[in-house]
């Protein structure tokens, strides 16, 4: 288990992170193309993000976030680095390669060995940005059922990077899709299910999906909440508490993923903090007490980054509230039960998930 993170200011004891954590953010990013120039959040913005942040963090004791901003995606670590020691929370930057409409040109023709070897070299040397170490790999992407050639060995080499350096793995399955495909592929390059989460499972209304990926001992990340456009936060609460009930709250990740400035709240958007001041309501209200909400904001990304129990301790029973103590039981003890969550609706989107 990994004592440390390492975050965009250094390294981080992980006991030192007492509140939630945003598991999949993006805090600078450029992902502009000709078809949508408003995909993007740019130093221009530092200013209202490290604002939203510094928010949260007085109000809802936000500690971490995990930027998954990586390479061919604007990243822009000084940056981060700003908004990090602005808003006076950590933030863990990470690397690779996105889905392949967005590959820079480093990855045509490259090997996966070549690509392994420059994962490799930055986070164990530095990238440009003022020797700041990335401390995670993502969101490394495919955009389809299966991933396409280039995609495949991006894949494969963060994989092969992340065993080599012993950083966890973070995905984008773009619309929830290729999940089970994306596992399969960085499990055989040898890296341990427990160091994968699979990205927008939340956009696929597939529960079957989503308990096969836990079951492997992959985490389910439920990444996208807010994001009306994609799939209704009424589905996703659906889902959620399926996987719950399944006995799988230990393999959930919750997030945001704002990735673009008119998500800001100044802008209108939902902002960061949609997950803290509308869903996890919505959550408690199924049922959840706050040791499981503990487990799915904190200890749950703690256990993702570190591959061990990060600052939870012992397990503990995590049930919603007024169920019985015959819950079934997982690796992290009992596991909530809950009834049926009203609401379902919504539709995923097209396009970029931006």
């Amino acid at each position: 288990m990994i004592a440390s993170l390492r975050t965009v200011t250094g390294p981080l004891p992980v006991s030192a992170v007492r509140g939630p954590v945003l598991a999949h953010e993006h805090l600078a990013l450029d992902l502009t193309r000709a078809t949508d120039r408003a995909a993007s959040l740019g130093a221009e913005h530092a200013t209202a993000v490290a604002g939203e942040l510094s928010g949260l963090r007085e109000r809802f004791g936000l500690s971490l976030v995990v930027e998954l901003t990586c390479r061919g995606m604007g990243r822009d670590l000084s940056t981060l680095a700003r908004i990090s020691r602005a808003s006076g929370v950590a933030v863990v930057a990470g690397t690779g390669w996105y889905h392949e409409a967005f590959h820079p040109a480093e990855v045509t023709g490259a090997s996966v060995a070549e690509l392994t070897d420059v994962l490799i070299e930055e986070i164990t040397g530095g990238p440009d940005g003022g020797g700041v170490l990335p401390g995670v790999i993502g969101e490394v992407g495919s955009h389809g059922r299966a991933p396409s050639g280039p995609e495949a060995r991006t894949l494969t080499a963060a994989a092969r990077a992340a065993v080599a350096t012993g950083l966890s793995l973070a995905t984008h399955a773009q619309l929830g899709r290729g999940g089970r495909a994306q596992l399969e592929l960085l499990t055989a390059a040898g890296l341990a299910p427990d160091r994968i989460s699979i990205g927008h499972q939340d956009l696929l209304d597939d529960p079957t999906v989503h308990r096969e990926l836990a079951a492997a001992g992959a985490y389910v990340a439920f990444d996208t909440v807010g994001k009306e456009r994609y799939q209704s936060d009424a589905t996703r609460l659906r889902l959620l508490v399926a996987l719950l009930e399944a006995g799988h709250a230990d393999r959930v990740l919750l997030s945001c993923d704002i990735s673009r400035h008119g998500y800001l709240v100044g802008e209108g958007g939902q902002g960061y903090g949609h997950l803290f001041r509308s869903f996890l309501p919505r959550v408690r209200a199924a049922g959840a007490d706050e040791e499981l909400i503990d487990l799915l904001t904190r200890r749950n990304p703690l256990r993702f980054l570190t591959g061990g129990d990060g600052a939870a301790g012992p397990a503990a029973a995590r049930q919603l509230a007024g169920q019985p103590d015959s819950a079934p039981v997982s690796d992290s003890g009992p596991v909530p039960r809950c009834g049926p969550v009203p609401g379902t609706g919504g539709q995923s989107g097209q396009g970029a998930l931006t």
